[in-house]
């Protein structure tokens, strides 16, 4: 499967700071927050690019790509893949794909899916619960972690490609 950017070496892990702690974390303490926070990332987002959305139940993944799917500009319902697995939006000259591996049971299931043939120069690729997808899905170039401390919820960005680098850092000079 083609990725949408050169993976971090090892050798590169100090230079990026996007392997041990977060290139950012920004508190998002409602969904007004998240939205404007999702807004930051469709004003910026290039494709291809591979997202990993990574988080427990409820804190705030789907959340994200809705309104980073209308942020875009797609107007209809963006419903939570869940179920179907993927959803697939072509806006804004990009086609989004947005994943949910939650209620898999083997990685192997995505296969049928046939990500290979739909993930291109033109998508960016959502993925909620992408550890359920290991080896069945393109390496990422952002992941971004979804949580909660006993003050706020907050999103981490986590580089994993030259490409989420510098993402990133487009990011951290918007704020």
């Amino acid at each position: 499967m083609k990725h949408s950017g050169n993976p971090v070496k090892p050798s590169e892990a100090h230079a990026l700071s996007g392997l041990s702690k977060a290139d950012w974390t920004r508190g998002v303490p409602d969904e007004d927050s998240v939205a404007i926070l999702a807004a930051r990332f469709a004003r910026l987002i290039k494709a291809p690019m591979v997202l990993f959305l990574q988080g427990d139940l409820g804190a705030g993944k789907t959340t994200f790509a809705r309104a980073f799917i209308h942020a875009l500009g797609f107007k209809g319902y963006v419903k939570s893949p869940s179920y179907g697995l993927l959803e697939s939006y072509p806006v804004s000259g990009k086609t989004i794909l947005h994943l949910d591996l939650y209620r898999i049971e083997d990685p192997e299931e995505l296969d049928y899916l046939a990500l290979r043939d739909l993930y291109d120069e033109k998508s960016v690729l959502m993925v909620e619960w992408p550890r359920k997808g290991v080896d069945h899905l393109p390496a990422p170039d952002l992941e971004l972690e979804f949580g909660e401390d006993t003050e706020t919820r907050f999103i981490s960005s986590f580089a994993k490609s030259i490409v989420g680098f510098e993402f990133n850092r487009e990011v951290l000079q918007d704020f």
